[in-house]
């Protein structure tokens, strides 16, 4: 946190909670939908009743005035994040709960990857242990040849890669315009990129339907902004590690409602996951503390 930031690490335990607890929600909600509605159109109508949340952001993001380039930018995360929120929506319909949220934990850990392919970050030894241990954790929870992998394991697996690539596109993105119009821009260009995917399958939704996808659009909207507030009360290192209690509430929602089984393989692998993430982000930390830190040699202003 910068100098001047009120360090709040309660608060921000506590919104990091109720973010759990939103995208919990989500995908609950996501679950109880069924597979009735196709991937596609059930993502779509999300976007589009989510659209009054919108509505703000139409005026920053008119005076931005943004270029050809970021337009390009923009229009490629908006692809990747749609088939990644179709093949998610999908996932929710064929794996359980517990193994949608555990396999969502490894985006983080692609972003890791490709900033160091295609952006220049440094992947140092312990980064590159932490990265190993994370996907340790994904062949536990797969373990190919002792089960069979659906299509929705692979579906997940895709989900993470096509996040993880929308991350990286807003990383570079949020350096040049406000994160008003980085977040309205999303949801401008994954409607746009749903509809016509929405249009192929079309099924008449009911009215209860509607309802259940609008609450994930609240639900959605609630938790990244909840996240917002863990963020700015205190640093990630202290809030990333809450995230793991996300699979705790999973696996007892997906056990009590859904009646799904409670997978130990699936816990520990999940756990694996999200300590090599709070490594990488403790390390990231560290080293911005470093960056940030004159030496004693330097000249004092």
């Amino acid at each position: 946190m910068t100098v001047g930031e009120t360090y709040r690490p309660l608060v921000g335990v506590f919104w990091m909670l109720v973010t759990g607890a939103c995208f919990v929600a989500v995908n609950a909600l996501v679950k109880f939908l069924g597979g009735r509605i196709p991937a596609a159109e059930a993502a779509f109508l999300r976007y589009i009743l989510g659209i009054v949340f919108l509505l703000p952001m139409i005026r920053p993001i008119l005076n931005a005035r943004l270029s050809k380039r970021q337009l390009g930018l923009f229009s490629l995360r908006g692809l990747v994040h749609t088939l990644g929120v179709v093949c998610w929506f999908y996932a929710m319909s064929q794996i359980p709960l517990a193994e949608v949220t555990a396999m969502g934990y490894l985006t983080p850990v692609y972003v890791t990857i490709g900033a160091a392919l295609f952006l220049g970050e440094t992947l140092a030894v312990r980064r590159i242990l932490a990265v190993v241990i994370a996907l340790v954790g994904v062949v536990i929870i797969l373990r190919p040849g002792f089960r069979e992998l659906s299509p929705g394991h692979v579906a997940m697996l895709f989900t993470a890669l096509f996040f993880s690539v929308g991350y990286l596109t807003a990383k570079k993105l949020t350096d040049e315009v406000s994160p008003v119009v980085v977040v309205g821009m999303l949801s401008i260009t994954v409607t746009i990129g749903l509809a016509p995917l929405a249009l192929a399958v079309w099924v008449m939704p009911t009215f209860w339907e509607l309802c259940i996808l609008f609450a994930v659009a609240c639900f959605a909207t609630a938790g990244h902004y909840t996240m917002t507030l863990a963020f700015a009360a205190a640093p990630v290192t202290v809030t990333q590690p809450v995230t793991f209690l996300q699979l705790v509430w999973a696996v007892l929602l997906g056990w009590a409602v859904f009646g799904e089984s409670v997978d130990i393989w699936v816990m520990l692998g999940g756990l694996l996951i999200i300590s090599a993430i709070s490594f990488i982000t403790w390390r990231e930390a560290v080293l911005k503390r470093r960056q940030l830190t004159p030496n004693v040699n330097a000249t004092k202003g």
